[in-house]
């Protein structure tokens, strides 16, 4: 469907924008927007990966194209957007999705680690808003969607840093819900669950956990990880995106913990205490 020649297109012969597209949740929006019909834009710093996922997607009948980014530089997010509104004389969607996740004791996290969590999962975000509304208001519309967390929603422990940044990016989102409606720009934040990605392939290794710990338990605690098919997210998320809802949780039942939040943040500080104790059980 779409709202005409300069409205927003969804998905048929629009233009996206999808920071962290070479694999996990970014791959996978991006193969299901090219699937709808959009026109994609896979930015990664890996981007060897982006470069096959695109060369997959046109293979396929899509149209995808990959370029090298590092979100947490702003000149080269804004040289992205502008280069790609001028290009392909639109765009439609701006998907923040690129971020990192670190795991461990909070007391075990150097200001070292907090700076590379806040440069890319929040600061990579503000600078793709940035240049997205940049080029948004001057067309008269688009959709921006940020990929925050659960852990934005809920107080998730054994990654603070990833948990403060996420729920930055759902305060952010929201506000900018609110203030950018009337210039006919769409605000959406991504708050996933437990999805089967690489990051959750790569939740056992060493590096990603800051501290001391056992390899084999941290390989046992996400051998049997559960979670939505990755595919099924994707399709799930660009349904509600078309809807135009403003706060997208999925799995569905992580709203029950979201709703626990909201209601009674005491009961869900207990509930958050009571599964870091479990976790570092597990991983000690």
């Amino acid at each position: 469907m779409e709202t005409g020649e300069n409205g927003l297109r969804t998905y048929s012969n629009g233009v996206a924008i999808v920071t962290g597209g070479a694999s996990g949740i970014g791959k996978a929006l991006g193969e299901e927007l090219a699937s709808r019909g959009c026109e994609v834009v896979l930015a990664d710093l890996n981007i060897d990966d982006a470069a096959a996922v695109a060369e997959k997607i046109n293979a396929e009948g899509g149209r995808a194209t990959a370029e090298p980014l590092d979100v947490s530089d702003a000149d080269a997010v804004a040289s992205l957007v502008q280069n790609t509104w001028e290009r392909c004389g639109r765009l439609d969607y701006m998907f923040n999705n690129a971020g990192i996740a670190l795991n461990g004791r909070f007391e075990d996290f150097e200001i070292s680690h907090w700076r590379k969590v806040v440069e890319i999962n929040l600061m990579g975000v503000v600078h793709g808003v940035k240049w997205a509304e940049t080029v948004m208001s001057k067309q008269g519309f688009g959709h921006i969607v940020n990929t925050a967390s659960f852990a934005g929603l809920f107080p998730w422990p054994t990654t603070i840093p990833y948990t403060a940044t996420k729920y930055a990016v759902v305060g952010l989102s929201t506000a900018m819900r609110a203030e950018l409606a009337d210039a006919g720009i769409r605000v959406s934040v991504l708050c996933p669950g437990t999805i089967l990605t690489p990051m959750i392939e790569n939740g056992a290794s060493s590096e990603r956990w800051v501290g001391s710990y056992s390899q084999e338990k941290l390989d046992a605690l996400f051998q049997n990880a559960r979670g939505m098919d990755v595919d099924t997210f994707a399709e799930k998320a660009l349904d509600r995106i078309a809807k135009n809802e403003s706060v997208i949780v999925l799995p569905s039942a992580y709203k029950l913990l979201w709703n626990i939040n909201r209601l009674s943040p005491p009961l869900a500080i207990g509930l958050s205490r009571k599964i870091r104790n479990a976790i570092l059980k597990r991983v000690s």
